[in-house]
């Protein structure tokens, strides 16, 4: 086989509301493996061409289809996607063309690939790719974004180095059925903390409670005022506040907050396609209470990668852990994948399966 016909997923238009799927369209480019079969010659790209096969589905995404975000001058995940371009994910796949000396057919990758079913992996991206270790008796799936990607990491991260926490804290995780969320809770349970989450749906509710430990949980569907809600379930306030939604569910944590309280800003996706949801927390709460508020990125954690690494395959090998995922079979299924994330439709981390050779 010399060449490949490889299709992908692309935005037909800026989106700057709620996402649907007519916003998307799958296109089609014919790749060549001829040359990748040998070595680069001097002065040749190096180039890697992967054969996907898990791509994560991701909220963040929709701030780099907007027309304009704040987020697309920071980092270089969160530049601009300009429609018909191929949208780079996490993801999982197969080499199976390489000019790279240490990439060779066969081998098994995680790093930045694309909404496709081939990626060719070239540039920058080379340096996010690496390969998996074939030893590790773990779902391919987990290395895509999940819970041994970026989510494992900025949850891990985003709790332990952000919210530095002290056992026996009283924490409160937003949207705790999510990606994040999930894992943000069980890191809590097992380093010692009270933990309270909350989610859409009574199913989601039952998960937390039943499966992964948390120590209470509710719909927040069904609080008619959140303030008195998190007054109930934390009567002794709230230490950490890990959040992956902002909006007035940040207003009364910040009012239920403890002096010297942290919260953790994870995400604000409650934020991301409509504007009139900006959260207005009490700011004079913050200074008298001395709450620290920061934001954060997977990126920053990668100087305690290889802690949150070792620590979280230990805590999956012994059960301790629960991954939580969400899986979508074949291409065709990415844009209702993405946009079910604003609809809350997904349980868990949002994955697609693309290949499974």
């Amino acid at each position: 086989m010399e060449t490949v016909t490889n299709k992908y997923v692309v935005t037909t238009s800026n989106i700057d509301g709620a996402p649907n799927e007519s916003n998307f369209a799958i296109c089609e480019q014919v790749v060549s493996l001829k040359v990748l079969r040998q070595p680069a010659g001097e002065g040749s790209d190096i180039v890697v061409v992967v054969k996907n096969m898990y791509v994560s589905i991701d909220p963040y995404q929709i701030n780099r289809m907007k027309s304009y975000s704040c987020s697309q001058g920071t980092v270089s995940a969160a530049a601009a996607l300009l429609p018909g371009q191929a949208i780079n994910a996490s993801g999982v796949g197969r080499v199976v063309g390489s000019t790279h000396p240490e990439f060779k057919e066969g081998d098994l990758v995680s790093g930045a690939l694309i909404w496709g079913e081939y990626t060719l992996v070239k540039g920058i991206s080379l340096q996010w790719l690496q390969k998996l270790d074939t030893n590790l008796s773990f779902p391919l799936s987990y290395f895509a974004g999940g819970v041994l990607g970026s989510s494992g990491l900025t949850a891990y991260g985003g709790f332990f180095k952000v919210c530095k926490p002290k056992k026996g804290d009283k924490v409160f995780v937003f949207a705790a059925s999510g990606s994040v969320g999930s894992l943000v809770g069980q890191y809590a349970k097992l380093f010692g903390c009270y933990v309270v989450g909350c989610a859409g749906t009574k199913q989601k509710v039952d998960l937390l409670k039943d499966e992964l430990g948390f120590d209470d949980a509710f719909n927040y569907k069904q609080e008619t005022d959140l303030n008195s809600a998190l007054k109930r379930y934390f009567p002794e306030g709230i230490d950490i506040y890990f959040d992956n939604v902002g909006g007035e569910m940040l207003e009364a944590a910040i009012n239920n907050m403890n002096v010297f309280g942290r919260v953790s800003l994870c995400g604000v996706i409650s934020e991301y396609t409509d504007d009139s949801k900006r959260a207005k927390p009490d700011m004079v709460a913050v200074v008298y209470k001395r709450i620290k508020i920061e934001g954060f990125l997977s990126v920053d954690f990668m100087d305690i990668y290889q802690e949150y690494i070792s620590t979280t395959i230990i805590y999956l090998q012994t059960g301790e852990l629960k991954a939580v995922e969400d899986i979508s079979d074949g291409l065709d299924s990415i844009p209702t994948a993405f946009v079910d994330l604003f609809r809350g439709n997904n349980v868990g981390k949002k994955i697609v399966r693309i290949s499974q050779d």
